[in-house]
């Protein structure tokens, strides 16, 4: 195997298993900073092994021992430092003891390394943008562009914020601590927003050559799922759970045979999966009979059903999902929802209704760099024969997109025009 060959598959390997390593090195270790550390210093060393022993047959299973050696080293030298001595010498006969030890002392209600870590790191002594932010960039994975595009921000500003939590949490002495069950929904809300965020990145990269990354779609909904049963009558948990499994579906639809992107009203519908549907619905029933018709997570799903108990795209209820979207937008207000709200007009009422609203959205100026906002922008002109108009604002979009398989739709769409 060359060089190149081997770097694509540790950085493929690593981006798949970089926030578990984060996620166990700090339940270990009780300490974030030290836990990314550790976690840089299992990659070099993979970059050191491998090309001259190969690749592991199991390359996660390696860096996560690797990382957890390293792990009980440190603990050891901390163990030593305070005087410890005889209770580690002990310890050395019986390596593994010093991690169920650890485990034991910090034994919780969630179960899971990766969430548990979520919940500590959404602390309340941070912002609730901070606790996304942060848990986005060091557990998900996710870059400061990817996060900055997210929250349609600049990267310098979300970068800062991710500074100012970590120095938040150490100047603080934030303890490494797992709230309680009965606490858990204080800090519910920023958990599912990084669950959903993630979700949204691998639906629809942001960057890079693929349309999209199934394996942050995959853990965004063991998560989720995780969430259901740790709390099975929390409205908005199930309310994200169904938008997820609903939105899930379609993912064998949304790519040709060569990766090409294919949007929601051009896919084969008989290749959505119509199992993992059904289970998004249960879970939609659920949440509206626990009364959660008016949840932000809710109505969204209700909007994914919409388009789920559509057997073909023209016989999708328009007129249902621009209510739908009205109502999404009292509960949570957001440009990207009135953007979407747009998309469902013109459907509905037509191009005309659906410009009138788009450019009363460009006066705030917020989603100037937006491809999706030109994109919208550019299939209504087209609709209302503006095609000079229309090709410009297509291309604008490509522009600002960051995505190879976008920006080639889009680029299309311009030479169509």
């Amino acid at each position: 195997m060359d060089q190149r060959e081997l770097q694509r598959r540790l950085d493929t390997v690593w981006r798949m298993e970089s926030s578990r390593l984060v996620a166990r090195l700090a339940r270990m270790l009780g300490d974030l900073d030290s836990a990314e550390e550790l976690a840089q210093d299992t990659l070099v060393a993979a970059l050191e092994h491998w090309p001259r022993h190969g690749v592991p047959d199991n390359p996660a299973a390696w860096l996560m021992a690797t990382a957890q050696r390293r792990a009980i080293d440190l603990l050891r030298r901390r163990r030593l430092h305070a005087g410890k001595q005889a209770a580690m010498a002990q310890a050395s006969d019986h390596q593994g003891s010093i991690v169920r030890d650890h485990e034991r002392e910090v034994e919780d209600d969630v179960g899971d390394d990766l969430l548990r870590l979520l919940f500590v790191a959404c602390h309340p002594v941070l912002s609730a943008d901070a606790r996304v932010a942060l848990t986005l960039r060091l557990l998900c994975g996710l870059s400061t562009a990817e996060i900055a595009r997210a929250f349609l921000l600049p990267e310098p500003t979300i970068a800062q914020r991710i500074v100012r939590a970590k120095r938040t949490l150490a100047e603080r002495r934030v303890p490494f601590e797992v709230p309680r069950r009965r606490n858990l929904p204080r800090r519910l809300r920023s958990v599912l927003e990084v669950v959903y965020l993630v979700f949204n990145e691998g639906y629809a990269a942001s960057q890079g050559d693929d349309w999209m990354r199934p394996a942050l779609c995959g853990e965004a909904l063991r998560l989720a799922r995780v969430l259901a049963g740790l709390m099975p009558g929390s409205v908005p948990v199930l309310g994200l759970l169904a938008l997820m499994e609903l939105q899930a579906s379609r993912m064998n639809a949304r790519t040709d045979a060569d990766g090409a992107a294919i949007l929601l009203m051009e896919q084969d519908r008989g290749r959505w999966d119509w199992l993992q549907i059904a289970r998004g619905q249960a879970a939609l029933e659920k949440a509206r009979t626990l009364g959660g018709d008016d949840d932000a997570y809710v109505l969204q799903a209700a909007i994914a059903d919409c388009h789920a108990r559509a057997r073909c795209a023209e016989q999708t209820d328009w007129p249902h999902i621009a209510r739908l979207y009205a109502r999404l937008a009292r509960v949570l207000p957001s440009p990207v929802i009135e953007l979407n709200r747009t998309v469902a007009v013109a459907r509905a009422q037509g191009p005309q209704a659906a410009w009138t609203m788009l450019e009363a959205l460009q006066e705030g100026g917020r989603l100037e760099g937006y491809a999706p906002l030109q994109a919208v922008r550019g299939d209504l002109l087209e609709q209302l024969g503006r095609r000079d108009e229309a090709r410009a604002a297509f291309a604008r979009a490509a522009e600002l997109s960051g995505n190879a398989r976008e920006r080639d739709a889009l680029w299309a769409r311009v030479a169509n025009l």
